[in-house]
């Protein structure tokens, strides 16, 4: 057996030499990556669960107590968290709805021959490419109310963006629309390239009009790749924390990961902040679920 195997390798390779077989050469590539994972990412994750169950503080040297369930509950009787949660819903809802309108958009616009299409889509890439921190400075520097840009062309005068309650949420989340768009474009494009063309040279002999091909044909084939996209972009949105922390310090623009910071490395409530973490975990994963089994639903059509 262990000769039926080694024949499979080159006679002249370092592992055939030492005799290692294809079962010896795959654990020792899988096995390191197995053990990163458990060491930077599980391990992490089961440390901080039991954590979330004590009054551990980080920054004192007094007695870690066992509370059981407290920090949950008292996570969920704060109307301040309820009120984080509120705002990040708000925020989530604008933005990802802005990004698959922007993105798919611009993805139909680019899906037909046109003069330097692959510069043009080069071009909308660059956003998604920079960081975050960046992002945030460029665009804070935009909506500034004295030499900003966006009120200049909108002919706003000194309109406050970030300063005022009620636009510094929409302004962190046009930003994060303009960063982030391309990445649904790029997926939308993929999409749209994989639509038979017959089906449209079809409904073009039935004279079928522009909206019933969009509504019949364009959009039930993209369906799937765009729910893949809101998915990410879900996700994405809930642990937003950079864009939204450099750009604006409005209490109506604390989301839960800004909340979540100052718990945990600001006020060293570690224990309640690990069980806020494992809040926001669950809630992601529930909603990342119901979108998972309607991309399903929408695969079986």
């Amino acid at each position: 057996m262990a000769t039926a195997v080694l024949t499979t390798l080159d006679p002249k390779s370092r592992a055939a030499s030492r005799g290692m077989s294809d079962l010896a050469i795959r654990n020792l590539f899988i096995i390191p990556t197995i053990l990163f994972l458990i060491i930077f990412n599980i391990f992490p994750l089961l440390y901080s669960l039991g954590y979330s169950f004590t009054d551990f503080r980080a920054s004192g040297t007094g007695q870690t107590n066992f509370v059981g369930l407290q920090n949950y509950r008292t996570l969920l009787n704060d109307p301040f968290i309820w009120n984080n949660f509120a705002i990040t819903a708000k925020y989530v809802i604008v933005s990802v709805v802005g990004q698959v309108l922007v993105g798919f958009g611009t993805a139909m616009l680019l899906n037909r021959s046109i003069p330097f299409k692959g510069l043009l889509t080069t071009l909308l890439l660059l956003p998604m490419m920079l960081s975050m921190a960046v992002v945030g400075l460029f665009w804070k520097l935009l909506y500034d109310p004295s030499f900003g840009i966006i009120n200049y062309a909108l002919g706003l005068g000194t309109f406050e963006w970030l300063s005022n309650p009620s636009m510094a949420l929409y302004a962190v989340a046009i930003t994060d629309i303009w960063m982030w768009s391309p990445f649904v474009m790029l997926l939308s494009l993929a999409g749209l390239s994989a639509v038979p063309k017959h089906l449209y040279e079809a409904a073009a002999i039935d004279r079928a009009g522009p909206f019933y091909t969009f509504f019949r044909i364009t959009l039930p084939l993209v369906a799937p790749i765009l729910m893949i996209a809101i998915i990410f972009r879900t996700m994405e949105a809930f642990k937003t924390f950079d864009l939204a922390y450099v750009l604006t310090s409005q209490p109506t623009t604390e989301l839960i990961s800004i909340r979540l910071y100052k718990m945990a490395f600001q006020e060293w409530q570690t224990g309640l902040s690990c069980a806020f973490a494992y809040i926001v975990l669950i809630m992601v994963l529930a909603i990342t679920n119901i979108y998972v089994k309607y991309l399903n639903k929408v695969k079986e059509r």
